[in-house]
C-alpha cells in the first residue's frame, strides 16, 4: 500500500489535520476549514490535539492539529468529493492493517519487552535497598527508627512520621517508647543514653531501637495500611 499521508503509530493512529488539508486540495483556508470541522462534534484532547509546526518556506510557526484515525475516516467523508474518498479508503486499509492479526502480535512483543525492561530497571534500583533490608534483617542488632524508616523506605513515612503511625498503633507510648507487651515480643528494645546539659548537669535520655522482628512486624502493618 502506497502511503498517501504520513501517519504516526502510537498509542492510537494520528496523522496531521493541515497534511490532510492540503492533500484534500481545498480552497479554503486551513484554520476555517478546521475551525468547521470542529463542529460536527470532535473533541479537543481526545480527538484531535493542537501542534505548532515550522513551516520553512515561510519561515514562520504555522498552527497545526493532530487528529486520530477516526476523525480523519470522518472529515473525508464530509468533504464529498474524489480526494475525500480517496482518503477515506487509504484510511480504512490503514486501520485494517493495524488490526492484523501479525500486527497486534508484533505490537504485543514490543509492549511485553518495555515491560520487561521496565521490571529489569526496578529490579536494578530496588537492590540496594533489598540488600540493606536483608542485611538488618539479616542482625541481631536493635537499629534506631531513623534506619527503621530508610529500610522499610515507605514514602512519607520518615522517622517522625513512623513514630506517629505506631503511637496510633498503640504499639508506643506517647513518649515513643513500646508497650511492655511488643518488648516481650523480641520487636524492641529500650536503651539509656547519658548525655550532658549545657549547665553541667547529667541527664538521661530513653531511646527506643527495633529488632529484625520489629522491623517485620512494622513492616507489615504499613502494607496493612496502605491497603486500607
Amino acid at each position: 500500500m502506497d502511503e498517501l499521508l504520513k501517519i504516526n503509530y502510537g498509542d492510537r493512529i494520528t496523522l496531521s489535520a493541515r497534511e490532510l488539508h492540503s492533500f484534500l486540495e481545498l480552497t479554503e483556508r486551513f484554520s476555517s476549514w478546521f475551525e468547521r470541522m470542529k463542529q460536527y462534534g470532535f473533541v479537543e484532547n481526545q480527538d484531535y490535539l493542537g501542534r505548532k509546526v515550522f513551516n520553512t518556506l515561510a519561515r514562520q510557526e504555522l498552527q497545526d492539529y493532530e487528529i486520530t484515525l477516526d476523525m480523519a475516516k470522518e472529515i473525508a467523508m464530509l468533504q464529498r468529493n474524489k480526494k475525500g474518498k480517496e482518503a477515506r479508503q487509504y484510511f480504512i486499509e490503514v486501520e485494517k492493517q493495524w488490526n492484523s492479526p501479525e500486527r497486534i502480535i508484533a505490537r504485543g512483543l514490543i509492549e511485553s519487552q518495555k515491560m520487561i525492561e521496565n521490571l529489569n530497571q526496578q529490579l536494578v534500583e530496588m537492590k540496594p535497598k533489598a540488600e540493606f533490608f536483608d542485611a538488618v534483617a539479616d542482625s541481631k542488632t536493635a537499629i534506631p527508627m531513623a534506619d527503621v524508616a530508610k529500610v522499610l523506605n515507605y514514602r512519607n513515612f520518615g522517622r517522625n512520621n513512623l513514630f506517629e503511625f505506631l503511637r496510633n498503633k498503640k504499639i508506643l507510648m506517647n513518649n515513643n517508647q513500646p508497650y511492655q507487651k511488643y518488648v516481650d515480643c523480641g520487636y524492641f528494645r529500650v536503651i539509656e543514653q547519658k548525655y550532658t546539659k549545657p549547665n553541667g548537669d547529667t541527664a538521661i535520655n530513653i531511646k527506643t531501637l527495633v529488632y529484625q522482628k520489629g522491623v517485620n512486624y512494622i513492616k507489615k502493618l504499613l502494607d496493612q495500611q496502605i491497603q486500607t
